[in-house]
């Protein structure tokens, strides 16, 4: 955790942080309520939220229509004890000692809400056991 935080911090990355970011840091702060600091941010951001991102997540009570994409920034993973990316590439910096995952999965970019809700569900699944670490 960083000095700056009794509780650790999370960035979630991905290209447009239109969609699958957004779900991530959506059911973070859901599971883990203020016990985790939690940030989104995307290499090239997008304009909005994908609205297919919003409805599946609003299917399970997640609203994250406040939510707007980001820029991501060296600062933000400087600050970030967790770094967590989805399909970002190289595009996120490195800095030693920080916990990096990548986890692969599909862009719900373009796509419907029937090829969204797996993707929805599989960073659920994720997102339950990296909260329970967490807290």
């Amino acid at each position: 955790m960083t000095e700056a935080t009794a509780k650790p911090s999370v960035l979630f990355v991905c290209v447009h942080n239109a969609g699958r970011s957004q779900m991530a840091a959506g059911f973070l702060r859901d599971f883990a309520g203020d016990r985790v600091e939690v940030h989104s941010a995307g290499s090239i951001p997008a304009e909005q939220i994908n609205p297919v991102a919003i409805e599946a997540m609003a299917e399970l009570g997640i609203d994250i229509t406040a939510e707007s994409p980001k820029i991501l920034t060296t600062e933000a993973v400087r600050d970030s004890d967790v770094v967590i990316t989805m399909g970002c590439g190289d595009a996120c910096p490195i800095f030693p000692g920080k916990r990096y995952e990548d986890w692969e999965l599909d862009d719900p970019a373009g796509q419907g809400i029937e090829a969204v809700r797996p993707i929805r569900d599989e960073i659920r699944a994720r997102i339950r056991a990296l909260a329970a670490e967490l807290v």
